[in-house]
């Protein structure tokens, strides 16, 4: 008989005399003292024996229920991780806490990457009020919730721009933490899911896949070809801040970045001016230094001397008006010339590169507001679908700060990786010392 068997007999036992001694108290008072030594017998019996099997006995339970309960945890963390939808465990915030397998293939993020970082960074900014709005009222545990939100182009690009998904939400009160967490499933539909198989068997038409480690060695050339490139760019550029700091935007523009914009810290440490801005159809034209602003800038027309004959538009120190922007077809501004004609000082990022000396990586921005507005007030980065953003001031080893180089990826392009941010602060440094007076 197993000791837990014993034990419960043993019990049983101990009841039943218990009940006999619990019936002689209606023994006359004279044979009642017998009926009390039995009582402490037993008493003692319990102390001496039962309670010495029943604590060897619990410990084996503790840890057999101990066991149990980890096994099931385990089981319950690998379906959780191998569910075939994509599925987050996200705070009242939005700000994932937990996210599977499928969920970092969907949005384009590790798992150690995601935790603690807001869900709607990943989704279309015109989404990211409605689902943070469901979300809160799930976690006040105002019932289960369901609606349909759209991606931001993911940096691998292996989906389509505005790829639509279902988002379905419950509370959840996982045991050990604290407040209420809201269960998300985002479901893709039959069309999205065709294109995710056509993605993973060749990442769209026209392009073939290479080996997770030739693909590597294969970035880290290009990486060395365009250090090599500037190199060479530095020391072939004239000895002006503006030329060497254009020059640069041009090879960093297209093969390295979409949106490439230079700002230069004016002599005597003056506001920052934008000197350079490349990207969409052509160039911007740049500010032409203070010795260089003239009442023929101020009225908006001429660029500087060596200035190439397609650049048009300038920004000017703050207080003195614009050169005029480029125009498009239609009459509109283009997105090129809002940047040209945009005050550095507008831009959050810019100005902390700046004040503080620091680069700043950002995939996926979660403050749309960080590179400022255009005129009607809309974030430059809603505006252009930035989806990557790397902004890294321009000095030597020691010194000021002499200039920001901003770098914008856009669409289904790949995100600034670690390794192309610590290659861009290379290049920062050569820049800085080459703008030293």
């Amino acid at each position: 008989m197993a000791e837990g068997e014993r034990v419960t007999a043993e019990l049983t036992d101990f009841r039943r005399r218990v009940d006999e001694l619990r019936a002689a108290r209606a023994l006359p008072s004279t044979e009642r003292l017998s009926v009390l030594d039995a009582a402490l017998l037993e008493l003692q019996h319990v102390v001496d024996v039962i309670l010495p099997r029943l604590e060897r006995g619990l410990p084996g339970e503790r840890d057999n229920g101990a066991r149990r309960a980890a096994d099931e945890q385990q089981l319950l963390r690998a379906l959780f991780q191998r569910m075939p939808y994509a599925v987050a465990l996200l705070g009242p915030d939005t700000v994932i806490r937990r996210l599977n397998f499928a969920g970092t293939r969907l949005f384009g993020m590790r798992a150690g990457y995601a935790a603690g970082r807001p869900l709607t960074a990943s989704l279309a900014p015109e989404e990211r009020a409605a689902f943070r709005s469901q979300v809160a009222a799930v976690s006040r545990n105002e019932g289960d919730r369901s609606l349909v939100v759209r991606l931001l182009p993911p940096p691998d690009g292996a989906r389509r721009e505005g790829e639509s998904l279902r988002a379905t939400m419950t509370a959840l009160r996982p045991r050990g933490e604290t407040g209420t967490s809201v269960l998300t499933v985002f479901l893709t539909g039959p069309e999205a899911l065709a294109a995710d198989r056509g993605g993973r068997s060749g990442r769209g038409a026209g392009r073939a896949t290479m080996p997770p480690g030739l693909a590597e060695l294969t970035r880290t050339t290009e990486l060395m070809d365009l250090l090599d490139d500037m190199t060479m760019t530095l020391l072939e550029a004239p000895r002006d801040p503006i030329a060497i700091l254009d020059q640069a935007c041009r090879v960093l523009r297209g093969r390295f970045a979409d949106w490439v914009t230079a700002d230069l810290v004016t002599r005597g440490g003056g506001p920052l001016v934008r000197v350079a801005v490349y990207g969409g159809a052509g160039p911007a034209a740049p500010y032409d230094g203070d010795d260089a602003y003239d009442d023929k800038d101020a009225a908006g027309e001429g660029a500087a001397p060596d200035a190439p004959a397609d650049r048009r538009g300038a920004t000017a120190p703050s207080g003195r008006p614009a050169a005029r922007a480029a125009r498009a077809p239609d009459g509109t501004d283009t997105l090129r010339a809002t940047l040209a004609s945009q005050l550095p000082g507008d831009c959050p990022v810019v100005v902390e590169a700046a004040r503080a000396g620091n680069a700043h990586l950002q995939v996926r921005p979660e403050d749309l507001g960080a590179f400022g507005h255009d005129a009607d007030g809309v974030p430059i980065l809603a505006r252009a679908g930035v989806t990557s953003l790397l902004c890294v001031p321009l000095r030597a080893r020691s010194g000021p700060v002499r200039g920001v180089l901003t770098l914008l990826r856009t669409g289904g392009r790949r995100a600034f990786s670690m390794a192309e941010a610590g290659t861009v602060d290379r290049m920062a440094r050569h820049l800085g010392r080459a703008l030293r007076p």
